[in-house]
């Protein structure tokens, strides 16, 4: 897995060249829980706390990893675009950012299974900052994927 979660880095940093600014890495990644971490000083607001912008920047980045690692984890194929995002936000986080996002249950099985049927799906995905082992941030967010076909036009 780690091979996994060093190339959805490279990805970040190469197609959405702001994460990288960010310094959003992947901690861990375990089948259904992807962790990433962002330290402070790159996202730091006037008050010396994570800028909100920051927080739903990587919050939404953790999504997208997960539905990547998901794809990738099973061979599929697909393009990934946030089609609907939201946060609240329920206190200031003033040390590293640390998002969370969990891809489980039934509704995540479907969305997988419609996907490889009918080659489009949605996945809705929650991801949530911890500060000082509370929820400061819960994002949650649709990620439409479509799979990737050959062109069947000839070249």
């Amino acid at each position: 897995m780690n091979a996994l979660c060093a190339e959805l880095e490279r990805t970040w940093h190469t197609e959405i060249p702001i994460s990288a600014a960010m310094g959003i890495s992947v901690v861990e990644f375990t089948n259904d829980v992807l962790v990433v971490r962002a330290d402070l000083a790159p996202n730091v607001n006037v008050h010396g706390t994570a800028f909100a912008g920051s927080l739903y920047a990587i919050a939404a980045l953790c999504g997208w990893g997960m539905t990547w690692l998901q794809l990738k984890s099973r061979a599929i194929d697909g393009s990934i675009v946030i089609a609907n995002g939201n946060i609240h936000y329920a206190a200031p986080v003033q040390q590293a950012i640390v998002a969370t996002c969990r891809f489980e249950g039934a509704a995540q099985d479907t969305a997988m299974a419609r996907l490889v049927s009918a080659g489009k799906a949605r996945f809705n995905l929650s991801c949530s900052i911890a500060a000082h082992e509370r929820e400061a941030a819960l994002f949650t967010g649709e990620y439409a994927v479509r799979l990737n076909r050959p062109d069947p036009r000839p070249a």
